[in-house]
């Protein structure tokens, strides 16, 4: 404390830790809300599934001819009208609030300046570590603030890439869309097609959600979420 404070001539500044931003409502609504619209397909996608656990390649596919995989799966014909309702009306939430989350991460720089990795980070060696890190469940040493280069890579591949494919050949199962543009389901080579790439993107998407739900609990699950729901977290400590 100076002499001036101590005198009562100047207030004394201590020193606080001021929180700063971390994520913007945008990003936290998108985010939840697509995490509740993928549980609500991934649900109904296994109800719709368990009504014919067999996946074929080309046009048709039915019982009784063969079969690309036939899954280890018991039948059940009771649960796919429920099922093909809810995906139906999840499928559509997921598009627009892709949409929006889209929208603004082009329009905010969100995607230039927290997911796409700099040009000194696109290297063997720095993603390497990162991988070894995972496998071997190291904790972070340190508080990150951004996101590392594996995170960045992963995230833009499931935003750009496993996201709209999984919408699209989701979109090349319907009839309606089909009979109104019938490329989306040509480009895939037919309806059963588009099904068995519609389910193995689904897997790949399962496995990112559980391994980004593992990290985030190895890094500090209450750390890492806690920006995601109020968009701040710990920032520097500062004197105001």
């Amino acid at each position: 404390m100076s002499e001036l404070a101590q005198v009562g001539v100047l207030p004394e500044r201590n020193p606080v830790a001021v929180r700063s931003p971390r994520h913007s409502g945008i990003v936290r609504i998108t985010h939840w809300v697509n995490f509740l619209v993928f549980l609500a397909l991934l649900t109904s996608g296994v109800a719709i599934l368990l009504a014919h656990p067999r996946l074929y390649w080309g046009e048709t596919g039915a019982f009784g001819r063969p079969a690309l995989i036939e899954l280890p799966l018991p039948l059940n014909l009771d649960q796919s009208g429920w099922g093909r309702s809810l995906h139906f009306l999840a499928a559509w939430l997921c598009v627009l609030n892709g949409a929006v989350y889209l929208v603004y991460g082009m329009t905010s720089h969100h995607f230039k300046t927290h997911m796409l990795p700099d040009r000194a980070e696109i290297a063997f060696s720095p993603i390497l570590k990162k991988i070894s890190d995972a496998v071997h469940w190291r904790k972070p040493s340190e508080e990150q603030t951004t996101y590392n280069v594996l995170q960045r890579i992963t995230y833009l591949t499931v935003v750009f890439a496993l996201f709209p494919l999984m919408i699209v050949t989701g979109l090349a199962m319907s009839p309606a869309v089909t009979a109104a543009i019938p490329m989306i389901v040509e480009i895939f080579g037919g309806h059963q097609s588009a099904r068995t790439i519609h389910f193995f993107v689904t897997n790949l998407l399962v496995l990112f959600l559980i391994l980004h739900v593992a990290m985030v609990r190895l890094a500090g699950f209450w750390n890492r979420t806690r920006p995601m729901i109020t968009g701040r977290g710990a920032g520097a400590t500062e004197s105001i």
